[in-house]
């Protein structure tokens, strides 16, 4: 990619019913150095169609990373994982489960269903900043990502002309 062409921000995706944790992680990549955009979603359906690209989301983006809580309203964090790995056009889709559950049985349904990563979110603000930002790091630093999807390559810092 030539060096003049704009990079695009990164599209994160969170579904996320609970609108203090939806804030918060709107903060924390907030403060990232790297262009970030993040779409909040409420429930497993406007998730499902979003990503499906079913109206009214037409013209969404597919995302660079889905951050998904298992407690939602509609339809689970749970069947909306399931729907994700199933449907071949979304199953490449890394996802990440932040949710509230420390069950073994829960995580491991989790990892059997095809989610990439399960995070038991922190209870305090400092922690859950913390590991927002570290989810940050590692799949956009660290982690390459597919040729279909940017990658840490096309990430530039926040701030910059685009």
């Amino acid at each position: 990619m030539n060096k003049d062409t704009p990079m695009k921000p990164l599209q994160v995706l969170l579904i996320e019913d609970n609108p203090g944790d939806a804030e918060l992680t709107r903060q924390s990549l907030a403060a990232s150095k790297l262009a970030i955009e993040l779409t909040v979603l409420d429930d497993g359906e406007k998730a499902l169609e979003y990503l499906r690209k079913a109206p009214p989301y037409r013209k969404a983006e597919r995302p660079d990373l889905l951050l998904l809580d298992l407690n939602l309203p509609k339809l689970s964090g749970s069947e909306v994982l399931r729907a994700i790995k199933s449907d071949k056009n979304l199953k490449s889709l890394p996802v990440i489960v932040l949710t509230s559950s420390e069950e073994e049985t829960e995580i491991s349904r989790c990892y059997d269903e095809g989610a990439n990563c399960y995070i038991v979110k922190p209870v305090d603000f400092n922690s859950f900043m913390n590991v927002v930002g570290l989810i940050e790091t590692f799949w956009f630093s660290v982690v390459k990502l597919g040729r279909d999807r940017k990658g840490s390559q096309n990430a530039r810092p926040a701030g910059r002309d685009k």
